[in-house]
């Protein structure tokens, strides 16, 4: 950015200089952090006022700041400093709306100051919002500077999981046998996507500790099946036992070891093997991608060997296109080359070939990738990469558990990201999240298993159904 200024001998009366801001959602989010307003009417996710909607209301003073803004960039600019500024407000600007800001130069004086008329408008109507009078302290030396920076904020929203969870919702609630949810995060993440109407819990545990539990979180179970069963395992045997019933949709991991949750599920007679493997896949919600990412496989398969990695692959497409995403798995190792001395490169270069010829289907495949150039465009061109996926994957299939483990946890504590679970292989979708996890990650994850449920099963939202009736 280039930054030249208008010193108080080079200003004239009448002046003037423009701005204009499209206002976003992330705008409000970084006001209320840096300001510490948080009154819901400017909050995009809170109904402010009980009507049932967001207002998303621009705050008055950050609509003022944009006065800031346009005389200490443009007129005068830089070396301005405030002295007196006049309010006077006129109507309300909402996130998504564009506003245009004015100042024109209305008196000079001998001390050095100047007072400039500022007002906002609407960029679309040219409605009034604001306008006033700024009293600056005019810069006396020239300001002509390119490569003006400033660090840029990253807003840490989660708005892929925040659009899932709205894509879930007009379907109709999938019947979900939640084992064991004798722990806040277990029993809130799944009332809240009873809430959500994602899902119809039916809680699987010891009935004594899930109503003690709900009782300490001053939650109600009105309404809502209880099936009494003593032991981790005992209660994931009978998780199995109501989907071959039809009574269950879904299994959802509550405060129970995953090895507990899944050995009743891999047991060749009465478990819920479906023909492929088992494998696991994160869909990670990424402050600042473009779309959710996929980490495959991270919970499961420990060290797979090629044949594994085939399901791992088509699992995670069949994900990706449930929830919407045009797959294109980056088959990661450490080398975007194939080298006979590193195992994972050459399943990559395998797995690429395979997709090639068919036997995977359903996404683009590339690999051996490396994670820079799987998911940074920059990255792939200067390694000379091309393809529809090096620079733009949104499936990460990892070498192995290690990796992957690694990779969704930095994401989640550096990169701020918010991971849901699922187990895929199985007769239903299996939802399976970290005991720590939160609640909203818990609802993001039913968000997944019921969109994936629904893809499988050719099921319309309530919303197409009525539209085709």
């Amino acid at each position: 950015m280039r930054l030249v200024n208008k010193t108080f001998d080079e200003l004239s009366v009448g002046d003037e200089a423009e701005i204009r801001r499209l206002i976003t959602l992330d705008d409000l989010f970084s006001f209320a952090a840096i300001s510490g307003n948080f009154n819901p009417m400017h909050l995009p996710d809170e109904d402010g006022d009980g009507d049932g909607r967001a207002e998303s209301v621009a705050p008055g003073m950050f609509l003022a700041s944009l006065f800031s803004a346009a005389l200490g960039t443009q007129l005068p600019g830089p070396g301005s400093l405030y002295m007196k500024q006049t309010l006077n407000f006129h109507g309300r600007a909402h996130a998504g709306e564009e506003v245009i800001c004015r100042v024109r130069v209305a008196e000079k004086r001998d001390d050095g100051t100047v007072t400039l008329v500022t007002e906002l408008r609407m960029s679309a109507t040219g409605n009034l919002l604001l306008d006033g009078e700024a009293v600056l302290q005019a810069p006396r030396q020239k300001y002509d500077r390119d490569g003006i920076e400033v660090p840029g904020l990253l807003v840490e929203r989660h708005r892929h999981f925040d659009a899932l969870i709205e894509k879930a919702r007009p379907l109709p609630p999938i019947p979900t046998a939640v084992v064991c949810p004798d722990d806040p995060n277990s029993l809130g993440g799944a009332l809240k996507a009873m809430k959500a109407s994602i899902i119809t819990p039916i809680l699987v545990g010891d009935e004594t500790a899930i109503r003690a539990n709900a009782a300490e979180m001053g939650k109600s179970l009105d309404g809502i099946e209880i099936v009494d069963i003593k032991g981790d395992l005992a209660a994931a045997t009978e998780a199995c036992r109501m989907v071959h019933e039809g009574r269950a949709a879904a299994v959802m991991k509550g405060h129970l070891h995953t090895d507990d949750l899944l050995r009743p599920m891999l047991d060749k007679t009465n478990g819920l093997r479906a023909g492929r493997r088992f494998t696991h896949v994160f869909v990670m919600d990424v402050p600042g991608q473009p779309h959710p990412v996929l980490v495959t496989d991270a919970a499961i398969n420990i060290s797979p060997d090629l044949a594994t990695k085939v399901d791992i692959v088509q699992n995670a497409i069949h994900l990706a296109t449930s929830i919407g995403l045009d797959p294109r798995v980056g088959v990661l190792s450490a080398v975007e080359t194939v080298n006979p001395a590193i195992q994972s490169s050459i399943d990559a270069a395998l797995l690429s070939k395979m997709a090639e010829r068919g036997q995977i289907k359903g996404g683009d495949v590339d690999g051996p990738l490396a994670m820079d150039n799987a998911v940074d465009m920059g990255a792939a061109r200067t390694k000379g990469l091309t393809g529809e996926v090096a620079g733009r994957a949104n499936i990460l299939v990892v070498p192995g558990i290690d990796a992957g483990n690694m990779l969704a946890k930095q994401l989640s504590f550096i990169s701020h990201a918010e991971g849901a679970g699922l187990v895929l292989g199985a007769k239903v979708p299996v939802i399976l999240n970290s005991r720590s996890d939160s609640a909203a990650s818990r609802l993001a994850s039913c968000a997944v298993a019921a969109l994936h449920h629904a893809a499988r099963n050719g099921i319309l939202p309530e919303t197409q159904k009525e539209a085709a009736e």
